[in-house]
C-alpha cells in the first residue's frame, strides 16, 4: 500500500454484508448501505469519502479485504473518519468492535460514526455504546456465521 494512491483525511465509508445478513432483506444490502453512507457524508460535509466494501463476508472474522485495506490506511494516518450504517456492520465480535471503537480509532484520533445507532465519537462518550454493541451482536448468536 503506497501513500501516493490515496488522499489524506479520508472519510472511510465501510459497508459489509454476509450471506446470513442477506436473509434480513433489502434494508441491509450493500447498495442501500452505500447510499446511506454517502448521503450522510455529503450532508455533513465530510471530505474525501472512499468506500471500503466486504460483500458476502462474515462479520465473525476481521480478516476481510475491505476492512484490512481501511485499517491499513488508518495505520499510516490516511483515515480521518470512519462511518458505518450501524455497529453490526463492523463485525459480530463485540470485543474486537470495542477494541477498534474504544482504542484503535481513539489512539489515532479517528472519528467513528455509526449512523443508525447514534454513535459519534466527537460528541463525547456514549455510556450505552458497548451495551448496544453487545446487544446487537448477541441477537445474532443463533447463527454462528454471522
Amino acid at each position: 500500500m503506497t501513500n501516493t494512491n490515496y488522499p489524506d483525511n479520508i472519510t472511510a465509508l465501510y459497508a459489509r454484508l454476509s450471506q446470513e445478513d442477506a436473509l434480513d432483506g433489502e434494508s441491509n444490502s450493500i447498495a442501500n448501505q452505500k447510499k446511506i453512507l454517502l448521503k450522510y457524508a455529503t450532508d455533513n460535509g465530510f471530505s474525501n469519502p472512499l468506500f471500503f466494501i466486504d460483500d458476502g463476508v462474515s462479520g465473525v472474522t476481521f480478516d476481510r479485504p475491505g476492512w484490512n485495506e481501511m485499517i491499513g490506511l488508518a495505520e499510516i494516518g490516511k483515515v480521518k473518519t470512519v462511518i458505518v450504517k450501524d455497529m453490526s456492520r463492523m463485525g459480530r465480535d463485540y470485543l474486537k468492535v470495542g477494541y477498534y471503537t474504544e482504542s484503535f480509532f481513539a489512539e489515532r484520533d479517528i472519528r467513528y460514526i455509526a449512523i443508525n445507532d447514534g454513535v459519534d465519537s466527537d460528541k463525547g462518550d456514549n455510556d450505552f455504546t458497548p451495551f448496544r454493541n453487545l446487544f446487537k451482536n448477541t441477537r445474532h448468536l443463533g447463527g454462528v456465521n454471522c
